[in-house]
């Protein structure tokens, strides 16, 4: 299904989400702030042209511009509207009747000294009908009326926009004595008239009077809600706003939740040459493909026909297998790039808006624990943290927080509080796994480093290129790799402190505790020094990765967010590590980790420290503060599930394969989810199968799933190719990368340039 003319459909079509959340077919329509408003309008000059209701249209449109404004004045006259600070002008001209004095005034502006208004909204017949009580001569002078304004509307249409609003249907129990001859036979009656003359003389012509029929819909939905069955409540009125704002201003401001009236994105000059490499990779691929098949097929074992003997090839094909793997891997990567294009930057598929309750986000996760405790298995090891465990870990989380971005449940505090511990989760793991390697492998290497960077970043370097997008963008990569490189250089850094020198001398321990304390202070002093913190990530080249929208305002923000429980995460490792070599705990299958006592005392102290901390999140009711206690506090819940995990041994013994699998392909599932599973950059939904939604969501997270678990398939074949072992070879391809990187830093600001 193709979205189509996504216009056509924000101003004809769609249904409400809930009771006031209207969501347009096949598109997203985005929420307009006043700021956002002027400046799209800025010296611009709006007109509404019609009877009361358009009057109630009026007065909606321009809150959007000023939300102080009061509905006050002279009801049957003309009301102007003016915000000189971005020089918009918006008038509401009373003309109740399509008649000659509508006319005159349309013609008016058809005539070359007078300046056009930008936008021109019309609409009458309600009056009409109440006048003449609804008599049939009425509606045959409307037709001719209507008739005779057409084609000065499509005139204009050729350099304003112009809207016709067809009437809203009417709650005839509501309506008093003096109106009970509005009926909505009637006014269909008259909306069909509209609709049929408007336009008939351009049919085929792009300059048209767009008519705005789902105000219709809407009012179908709310008229009962109205206060005297004619004009509609509030709520709808800002809905019809709006839709007019997006109509005309998503082409403008192209905001990123705006996909409705939003014009498909040239393509770049990155993107055009990322194009041209994966179709030489496919066309590469299948060359080398078919040159090794008659290649097998000649050298296959044949007898000689002088002595009897059967020869046996002697070819060797290593470097063609290393080749077309890597062909290979960049083939499928093509393919599935060509399907992230397609589903978030080519106007193909539809987008929805999100839309949350607390069904769409709760029963989706018991569903998925249910599935989880099915899945038991055995663990290989019975260690604190060991690999199925952590693996575990990680699915459950991504589960969950896949589930809250498509349901947007950001919206509700306590679960976005929740949501925030288990990103904090994440890099804890990162600040345990990255130190517990160092510090028992006492491995520095290079090679340990650019695989772990490699395997980060892969994927997200490609989007970059494909989709478009600044590093950025895609905050938690950044986030783990700067954290990676943060753990690497305090631990690589003189004097280097790991496990088998600290063991021949305790005072070693004191030394790595001072590292930490020294990485500790860092933290706090960059956390509360902004200006320091971005001046630090605002030197070039290290600004093209870290800034969005201008700026590294964003990226401090996340870091900040987050700042000490990587610290606490490698702190915990060097207790735990520590506690472990000293055999102060015990690990075996179904022992528990302490003694009987201890052990039940750690575990009443962890229930109840996980419980507090659910109930302070869920008593949250200020963003911003509760933000500001997050990185002190979210280590507690973190440290409290650990020991409620780890303490009891039959507890310690088990683990889910269904979370474990989802583990090992996390990090491809978060950053998948933004273009695939997700829409407009995570702001929406995609829509494969309108209609269905919960057939197009089992759709869609199949292919999802699929496509991330293919792609850490071929991460993980390329870090075997591009970062080998041997140090001489590593050296040279890391070389092709800095090129490559260079070339891509050129062509971004030449593209900057002619973007400017």
């Amino acid at each position: 299904f193709k979205g189509g003319d996504t216009c056509e459909y924000l101003l004809s079509s769609g249904r409400f989400l809930g009771e006031k959340v209207w969501q347009p077919h096949s598109c997203m329509m985005h929420k307009y702030k006043n700021s956002e408003a002027k400046n799209c309008l800025v010296d611009k000059h709006i007109v509404f042209i019609g009877d009361s209701r358009i009057r109630q249209l009026f007065y909606s449109f321009i809150k959007l511009l000023n939300p102080q404004v009061k509905e006050e004045g002279n009801k049957h006259g003309n009301i102007p509207f003016e915000d000189k600070s971005s020089s918009i002008k918006v008038d509401f001209l009373w003309y109740p009747e399509v008649n000659g004095s509508m006319r005159q005034r349309i013609k008016s502006w058809t005539e070359g000294s007078v300046a056009k208004p930008h936008i021109i909204v019309v609409g009458a017949a309600t009056w009409s009908i109440k006048i003449h009580n609804g008599s049939n001569e009425a509606l045959t002078q409307y037709k001719i009326n209507i008739t005779s304004i057409a084609p000065l509307l499509e005139k204009l249409a050729k350099s304003s926009d112009v809207y016709w609003v067809l009437q809203d249907p009417v709650y005839e129990d509501m309506l008093s004595e003096s109106r009970k001859m509005i009926t909505n036979e009637k006014i269909d009656a008259y909306n069909e008239a509209a609709i049929r003359i408007l336009n008939s003389s351009s049919r085929n012509s792009k300059a048209k009077v767009k008519v705005f029929s789902v105000s219709k819909l809407i009012a179908q939905e709310t008229i009962m809600k109205s206060a005297d069955g004619l004009h509609l409540p509030e709520s709808s009125r800002d809905t019809n706003a709006m839709i007019l704002m997006n109509v005309y201003c998503n082409k403008i401001m192209k905001p990123i939740d705006g996909s409705c009236c939003q014009p498909q994105p040239p393509l770049t000059l990155i993107q055009k040459l990322a194009f041209c490499f994966f179709t030489l990779s496919i066309i590469g691929y299948f060359i080398i493909s078919l040159i090794h098949r008659n290649s097998f097929r000649k050298n296959k074992s044949c007898t000689d026909l002088e002595s009897g003997e059967e020869k046996k090839p002697t070819i060797s094909t290593p470097n063609v297998s290393t080749l077309e793997m890597l062909l290979h891997s960049f083939c499928k990567l093509g393919l599935i790039m060509t399907y992230f294009y397609l589903c978030d930057r080519a106007n193909l598929f539809m987008k929805e808006n999100k839309f949350y309750t607390h069904s769409s986000f709760f029963i989706p996760i018991v569903y998925i624990l249910v599935l989880g405790v099915f899945y038991t298995e055995n663990t290989k090891e019975t260690k604190v943290l060991n690999r199925e465990q952590t693996d575990e870990w990680k699915g459950w989380m991504q589960l969950v927080i896949l589930i809250y971005h498509i349901s947007g449940a950001s919206t509700f505090l306590p679960v976005y509080m929740h949501i925030r511990v288990l990103v904090a989760a994440y890099l804890f793991q990162t600040g345990y796994g990255h130190f517990s390697y160092f510090w028992v492998k006492g491995d520095f290497g290079v090679y340990r480093v650019c695989q772990v960077l490699f395997r980060l970043n892969f994927l997200v370097v490609v989007l970059c290129v494909v989709m478009d997008r600044p590093y950025q963008f895609y905050y938690f990569v950044p986030l783990v790799t700067v954290w990676f490189m943060i753990i690497y250089a305090t631990l690589a850094i003189w004097p280097q402190i790991v496990q088998k020198k600290a063991n021949g001398n305790c005072l070693w321990h004191l030394g790595l505790l001072l590292k930490l304390i020294c990485l500790l202070t860092c933290i706090y002093f960059l956390s509360y020094s902004q200006g320091a913190f971005e001046k630090i990530f605002s030197f070039w080249p290290l600004s093209k990765c870290f800034e969005l929208n201008g700026n590294v305002y964003e990226w401090w923000f996340r870091w900040k967010l987050d700042r000490y429980v990587v610290f606490h995460g490698m702190l915990f490792a060097f207790i735990y590590l520590a506690l472990q070599k000293r055999q102060m705990i015990s690990e075996g299958k179904g022992d528990p980790l302490f003694s009987n006592r201890v052990s039940n005392v750690l575990l009443f102290i962890s229930v109840v420290s996980f419980s507090t901390y659910s109930i302070w999140a869920s008593s949250c009711k200020n963003k911003t503060e509760c933000n500001e206690l997050h990185p002190s506090v979210s280590v507690v819940q973190i440290l409290a599930f650990i020991l409620i995990r780890n303490i009891p041994g039959y507890v310690r013994s088990v683990y889910s394969s269904f979370f474990a699998w989802f583990g090992k392909i996390s990090l491809e599932l978060f950053i998948c989810q933004y273009h695939i599973w997700l829409a407009a950059d995570t702001k929406g939904i995609l829509v494969l199968i309108p209609g269905y939604p919960m057939f197009n969501v089992l759709v869609s997270t199949f292919i999802f799933v699929c496509v991330a678990h293919e792609i850490s398939q071929i991460t993980n074949d390329l870090a075997q190719i591009v970062v080998p072992k041997d140090n001489s070879t590593l050296l040279k391809r890391l070389l092709c990368i800095a090129g490559f990187f260079s070339g891509l830093l050129f062509f971004s600001a030449m593209q900057d340039q002619s973007r400017h």
